[in-house]
């Protein structure tokens, strides 16, 4: 992993506008979905985002990916501010942020083979003139498939071996970031593994770097370097897995990791504590006042509902790990407290 920052966001934004009937009258709302997250991301480094279904991540992959155009915020990748950039200036941006999609089944069009998926962005970006071909063969060998099958239809492929072919279509342009949209969600638990070994192997080999959207914490321990906890469009807890997985101050971080199935019960050993949230997720269209997780958390109190807690660096970052220098770790809590035997496993 370099030093060197590839990707950097700013206070991103992004609401959705729509009109809604109250009463007689027809008024303007805005759905919040990200408001105001701020990461980084380096050269070969994997950034995980984790959180309940509706909280942003996919939205946060779309606008990196400036499939869609944030609502204000900066996105800076590799010291150029792509933010605002036009569809025509945004061909050289989309060679090198690719996307691994999460429904394999949708992702992949029926009527073209997988010869000509895989050659359409390689004659998009003039890449590979002349041996079109030769690469597609050389990309389905580095995913795992029998380049004898370049003509045949994604109908005539299963659930894990369409993944592969959105893959290797993402690694056809040689890009330096890859966004992975919950990647192994639609596949089964056998599947799942294959295809994260086959993503791990090919960040080691080719120096890529990632930003993994998954709701599996185990799955995100296991890939990733750093993590970011989103909850209802904000960032609640962010920075080195070791930190999130080892002592989280978030209550948020702390109910997710609770909530992982334990491995170790099938052993014999006492199930770890669960925390329980109550209640419903709130509304994106009217959040809550103050810090949005204190309608479901037991430890607010009214500075919860009319302050806002800022990202900061954690109460106990002085505090070492073992074996490791501490790195980075923030929190947005007013009364952050650390549970330790939270951890996320993922089986050997």
């Amino acid at each position: 992993m370099s030093d060197k920052t590839l990707l950097e966001v700013t206070d991103l934004v992004r609401y959705f506008p729509f009109r809604e009937i109250q009463g007689l009258r027809m008024v303007k709302a805005s759905v919040r979905a990200v408001d105001g997250i701020s990461f980084s991301v380096q050269e070969g480094q994997t950034l995980g985002l984790v959180g309940e279904s509706g909280c942003g991540k996919s939205t946060t992959s779309r606008l990196v990916t400036r499939l869609d155009t944030p609502t204000s915020g900066k996105i800076v990748f590799e010291g150029r501010d792509i933010t605002t950039l036009k569809e025509s200036q945004l061909r050289d941006i989309r060679r090198d942020i690719q996307m691994i999609f999460q429904d394999p089944y949708s992702s992949l069009n029926p009527r073209h083979t997988i010869g000509s998926i895989l050659t359409t962005p390689l004659k998009v970006h003039g890449l590979h003139k002349g041996r079109e071909k030769q690469r597609v063969k050389e990309l389905l060998e580095l995913v795992g498939l029998n380049p004898e099958h370049i003509n045949r239809y994604p109908s005539e492929f299963s659930g894990g071996q369409r993944q592969r072919i959105g893959i290797a279509r993402a690694l056809a342009v040689e890009p330096k970031l890859i966004i992975a949209d919950e990647p192994v969600s639609a596949l089964d638990v056998s599947i799942q593994a294959q295809v994260m070994n086959l993503l791990a192997k090919l960040r080691d080999e080719l120096g890529l770097a990632f930003i993994f959207v998954a709701h599996d914490l185990g799955v995100v321990r296991h890939f990733c370097d750093q993590v970011a906890v989103m909850y209802l469009g904000k960032i609640v807890e962010y920075g080195d897995k070791r930190n999130i997985y080892e002592r989280p101050e978030h209550p948020y971080t702390q109910a997710l990791l609770s909530a992982a199935p334990d491995i170790n019960v099938a052993r014999g050993v006492p199930p770890r504590e669960r925390i329980r949230l109550v209640g419903d997720v709130p509304s994106p269209i009217d959040p809550p006042s103050g810090c949005r997780f204190r309608t479901r958390c037991w430890k607010a109190q009214e500075l919860c509902a009319t302050e806002e807690p800022p990202l900061v660096e954690s109460t106990n970052a002085h505090l070492p790990i073992q074996g490791r220098e501490n790195g980075l770790h923030l929190q947005a809590c007013h009364f952050p407290e650390i549970k330790p035997a939270l951890v996320a496993e993922v089986p050997a």
